[in-house]
């Protein structure tokens, strides 16, 4: 039976994410500090943590229910593993087809087509990571899935170098991406077609999820002891040195999620894991946690809100702005640009944290 003390770390570590992604994803402007932006190409900043944290996160979830299978049909699990992933897949793919209306050129409303509606995102890979690694760890077991997301890692290296380059317009992933879906159905913010949330670079995210259901085990079997905790901490920093020297030959690098970007963050994952339950479990530290906690409970439904919300304010306009550009322009401008545009982030993060402690007040706990 797990305690309520390790699901408190998890709910903290998954809020913190939460919270943090949610700043990153709604600045007030164009103009935000370095460490709230993605590096540009190759490199790394903290905000690339954040998206391999949520799924690292889903694998250390999976840890702690996981033994429920054991009790049911293999029908019985594979059905929750597949509804699960279709959901998720799903609610991801219809957040991007919100508000399923464009205005065309006159300015009347006319019905937005599937056929230029993005596929892929990050719901779709956290539901196409989640169901993959379940099926690994079902049928193969912990040990062996974990060899297996291993050998995924040089797989993907090894077809990355093959087929194409590092580069963002010559790399395998968005050559297959193309053939497959055509450019209308990838990701356009970067000014060309790409998809960093793409099929071929699918592949090694899973490696994040497992890891984390890795953590997860072991948390539950050691995460009581200074022995379990240093263990932790070890195998964080010892795969952080092989990202730095992977690095060399495999840029890490979000976009493409290369394998070295995947060692790198489970490394900081486990490093940052075992912090907060050093702090919570062994220090008593607990005061404040309770902010993270509230949104680590409902981290799916509090994540759907805010781009759901963001979306809104884009298409209720006052004069001649949208409503987030006016809030912001009317409101926190006055801070100046860099600060004005952080504190209009944190402001949109607390009204979503807002919703988040109505649900937990009332004991609503939505689960996918």
């Amino acid at each position: 039976m797990t305690s309520p003390q390790r699901f408190q770390a998890l709910d903290v570590f998954r809020g913190m994410t939460i919270c943090f992604m949610i700043i990153v994803n709604t600045p007030g402007n164009d103009v935000t500090f370095s460490p709230l932006m993605h590096a540009k190409w190759h490199g790394f900043t903290p905000t690339d943590l954040v998206f391999p944290s949520f799924l690292f996160a889903v694998g250390n979830a999976m840890s702690f229910v996981m033994a429920k299978w054991n009790t049911k049909t293999q029908t019985q699990v594979l059905t929750k593993i597949f509804k699960r992933t279709v959901l998720i897949f799903l609610l991801g793919y219809l957040m991007y087809w919100f508000p399923f209306f464009r205005l065309d050129e006159t300015g009347h409303a006319v019905f937005a087509p599937i056929s230029g509606t993005r596929i892929l995102g990050v719901l779709q890979r956290i539901a196409l990571c989640y169901g993959i690694a379940a099926l690994l760890i079902y049928y193969l077991k912990p040990k062996a899935a974990l060899i297996v997301s291993i050998v995924l890692l040089f797989v993907y290296w090894l077809l990355m170098y093959t087929f194409g380059d590092y580069t963002m317009l010559g790399n395998a992933g968005l050559k297959f991406d193309l053939w497959l879906m055509g450019d209308k159905h990838l990701y356009h913010g970067e000014g060309v077609a790409f998809d960093p949330e793409g099929w071929v670079s699918t592949i090694p995210a899973i490696g994040n999820v497992v890891a984390g259901y890795i953590a997860g085990q072991f948390i539950q079997q050691k995460g009581k002891t200074y022995e379990g905790l240093a263990k932790l901490l070890l195998v964080g920093f010892t795969l952080f040195v092989i990202a730095y020297f992977w690095n060399l030959s495999f840029p890490i690098n979000k976009k493409l999620w290369t394998s070295s970007f995947v060692t790198l963050t489970v490394g900081l994952d486990c490093m940052l894991l075992a912090a907060i339950i050093y702090l919570i479990d062994f220090k008593n530290k607990t005061k404040g946690v309770y902010f993270f906690e509230v949104v680590g409970k409902n981290p799916l439904t509090i994540y759907l809100l805010s781009e759901l919300m963001a979306t809104v304010l884009y298409m209720i306009h006052v004069g001649d702005k949208n409503l987030f550009s006016w809030i912001y322009d009317n409101i926190f401008s006055y801070a100046g640009d860099y600060f004005g545009s952080l504190f209009f982030a944190v402001s949109y993060m607390l009204v979503c944290w807002s919703v988040g402690y109505f649900m937990d007040k009332k004991k609503i706990y939505i689960r996918v």
